[in-house]
């Protein structure tokens, strides 16, 4: 009977807020971690001079190469940006596609926040 060989994962080291719509990015041995902020959001758009929110969102998850440079530079909130561009290949980019998803997608979700706090503000 063979051994099954066990693989050990390695723990991804960045601390990814998930919560916060943070999405973490492996590019070869450079780790990121992303978020879709607003601002960032508002300089990929303006740097690939989006008209839409449809537009920017459509590029970045279907992984068009300049969208991806753009989310990449502009996105990542921890992380050498400028070693994972110097490393990005075509085969990355269904990882790219997968954390841009992610960090957009918590725009969309419900709010995660704590409600018993918004609750007490409003009171």
């Amino acid at each position: 009977m063979a051994e099954e060989e066990k693989k050990s994962v390695k723990p991804f080291p960045l601390e990814v807020n998930g919560a916060r719509g943070e999405a973490s990015l492996k590019i070869d041995d450079v780790e990121l971690v992303i978020a879709a902020t607003m601002s960032g959001l508002a300089a990929v758009s303006t740097r690939l001079e989006c008209k839409s929110f449809q537009e920017l969102f459509m590029r970045l998850s279907g992984v068009e190469a300049a969208a991806v440079l753009a989310g990449i530079e502009l996105l990542t909130i921890k992380g050498d940006r400028l070693a994972a561009i110097q490393k990005l290949k075509l085969k990355h980019f269904k990882d790219c596609a997968a954390a841009f998803n992610t960090a957009l997608a918590h725009h969309f979700d419900g709010d995660e926040g704590n409600a018993e706090a918004v609750d007490e503000t409003a009171s």
